[in-house]
């Protein structure tokens, strides 16, 4: 097997505003894997700051796995290798063994028959900006909505929700927050008090991760539900999962490939927090279109009932054409359209 590894970067539309600052670009790498005239593309993409492996790390490991793909994909010590990097040899394996279909696992979403219900994502930033977005999300029919919070004000926030609830029951739209572990110890739970008063479906990683003691007390005593995000990152070993949910005891795991270990490292949490009566759903973290496709189809055969936080990777202004499409508040494959790799052959 030949591998070969082509550095990207994603332009955005506009200034994307994260937790971690305003990205304007999003560099990622995607991993060519050759063999007996086949071709199989995984995509690359951690996130400084966010990611638990740094780019010299995941530069290492994309250079050692273009010199042995063969010894490289069949490590035995899968946790230690970078998520981002596992995920996009996971995902170029899977499109060589389907001879580059992009076909990754053919069910009744590849074939165009059902889609993956998902939330509509409200980005960070100015207020009139953030009220812009949940008013083209609420015209267009979205079912659930999920707000990143912690750029504003919390009182500005807040009255963005009330906005939304006084127009649309909790029957209506589904609320979530995400606050990216924005609050203190100290103000947590004043403000879980009132976002629950709005009837918010749940929040996610309210407080910084690390802070297990304080975790487990506000996964115990808050009034809405708790969902872990950052909380799991880095965490590769079985033993350690077991530690963190018996300790935490959250209600949802928020689940990310290119963070938690792969398809693979998902497989297990999901496998943990079913056993547990934990809930869960998926989303990506501006991926391009190939490595959503990955997550979109590994997603959909986990039968999720709640809505998953995909999209279509319409942020960026130099993505790859893609089957995956947005109807309604859904995310469908259309099998009658191909993926157009540019720079990539």
């Amino acid at each position: 097997m030949k591998a070969r590894v082509i550095k990207h970067k994603l332009q955005f539309k506009r200034p994307a505003g994260t937790s971690r600052g305003v990205l304007n670009h999003r560099r990622v790498w995607y991993l060519v894997l050759e063999k007996e005239g086949r071709t199989g593309v995984g995509e690359c993409a951690p996130l400084p700051g966010l990611s638990a492996e740094t780019i010299p790390e995941v530069e290492q490991a994309l250079a050692a796995l273009a010199a042995d793909p063969d010894g490289f994909c069949a490590r035995a010590d899968r946790q230690r290798i970078p998520a981002s990097v596992w995920f996009a040899v996971e995902t170029a394996l899977r499109d060589l063994e389907q001879a580059g279909t992009q076909i990754l696992f053919p069910s009744a979403f590849t074939r165009g028959d059902k889609g993956i219900p998902i939330n509509g994502l409200i980005w960070m930033g100015e207020l009139p900006f953030m009220k812009e977005q949940v008013r083209q999300k609420l015209d267009s029919g979205w079912r659930c909505i999920k707000l990143k919070i912690g750029a504003l004000q919390f009182a500005e926030e807040l009255a963005i929700l009330k906005g939304i609830r006084a127009e649309y029951s909790a029957d209506d739209v589904i609320l979530r927050v995400d606050a990216n572990g924005g609050f203190s110890p100290d103000e947590v739970f004043d403000r879980l008090d009132q976002l629950a008063e709005l009837n918010i479906h749940s929040i996610e990683q309210p407080i910084a991760k690390g802070q297990w003691q304080h975790m487990a007390g506000v996964c115990r005593q808050s009034p809405l539900d708790i969902a872990l995000d950052e909380e799991l990152i880095g965490i590769t070993e079985r033993e350690e999962k077991i530690r963190l949910l018996d300790t935490l005891a959250p209600h949802y795991l928020v689940l990310k490939p290119s963070l938690h270990g792969g398809m693979q490292g998902c497989d297990q949490w999901i496998e943990l927090a079913d056993a547990r009566g934990i809930g869960w759903w998926v989303t990506s973290y501006l991926e391009s279109n190939l490595g959503l496709n990955a997550i979109a189809q590994w997603t959909f055969l986990k039968h999720p009932h709640l809505h998953q936080g995909l999209g279509t990777g319409q942020l960026f202004t130099n993505n790859m054409v893609s089957p995956l499409e947005i109807r309604g508040d859904e995310l469908f494959f259309d099998p009658g359209k191909r993926f157009i790799f540019p720079g990539i052959s």
